[in-house]
């Protein structure tokens, strides 16, 4: 089984069925909208295709493929988790099981200004790992919150094919650009609906629901020093830190345009630490 499934359908370049203001909050790190779009997410799901569920198969749940640093995505799959689990608990069945595409690599190019010949290839640079014999046998929900030219899920079928796993896919997405005359960019209209500069990312990181995803760490890795003087004078010292810790999981650091922006948050991370 290959399957797919989205709860909103992009039809239209000016008319949406979900918002794109809690989409933007949503990618910039506000867990609360990941947690809302999870549950409407899984709702959906249950109103149209019950009977996948109906499986003695353990059920794996799996976002986009990340390396050390979650993507947005990884939230909204946490969260469709924690729904599942529960309707699961109420058919006496066991609880789903989370696992990850692991990959290699990251870039700096923002993805949603991409057509979908320049995402492919971008992302073929990258080498990916699964775990193929504990795939086996399984029923596999691979989430993510928005489909624009299926980029993801193309490499992620590749990888599938190239590894020979053997069990059951679905496919499932919060939004799926299904109207192809509508520009691919529009995926950043999505992203830099409410979240435009550096004043608007300060304030959703000062956000009780705030948590790091990859996109809103490369952009402060990437800001210019002013910008990132102003941030880093409104976040919390533990935000700081934080970020050090994430920039170095994920090798940022050997990437040219993050380095000083880091090497100003290790001076930082020693005077605190006198």
């Amino acid at each position: 089984m290959n399957k797919r499934y989205s709860l909103h359908k992009i039809h239209s370049a000016e008319e949406f069925s979900f918002s794109p203001e809690e989409y933007s909050y949503f990618k910039y790190g506000d867990k609360f909208f990941a947690e809302k779009f999870a549950k409407e997410l899984f709702q959906g799901f249950i109103l149209h295709h019950e009977e996948i569920l109906n499986t003695d198969k353990d059920i794996v749940v799996l976002p986009s493929p990340f390396m050390a640093i979650p993507t947005a995505s990884n939230f909204l799959c946490f969260y469709f988790k924690k729904y599942l689990d529960f309707y699961l608990f109420q058919k006496g069945k066991k609880s789903s099981i989370l696992s990850k595409i692991n990959r290699n690599h990251t870039y700096t190019t923002d993805y949603g200004n991409l057509s979908f010949e320049d995402r492919k290839n971008l992302i073929a640079n990258d080498t990916y790992y699964l775990d193929k014999d504990f795939l086996k046998g399984k029923l596999c929900l691979f989430l993510d919150d928005i489909k624009i030219t299926g980029s993801h899920e193309f490499t992620v079928n590749k990888i599938l094919n190239e590894y020979a796993v053997e069990a059951d896919f679905l496919f499932m997405y919060y939004a799926e650009l299904t109207n192809f005359n509508i520009d691919p960019k529009i995926e950043n209209y999505f992203n830099y609906h409410s979240v435009k500069n550096i004043q608007d990312v300060t304030e959703v990181m000062l956000r009780d629901n705030f948590q790091y995803n990859t996109r809103i760490v490369k952009y402060i890795l990437g800001l210019d020093s002013s910008n990132f003087d102003y941030l880093t004078s409104k976040i919390k010292k533990q935000q700081m830190d934080e970020l050090l810790e994430l920039a170095i999981s994920n090798n940022y650091h050997l990437i040219k345009e993050f380095e000083n922006n880091i090497n100003t948050l290790t001076q930082t991370e020693i005077y605190y630490g006198n």
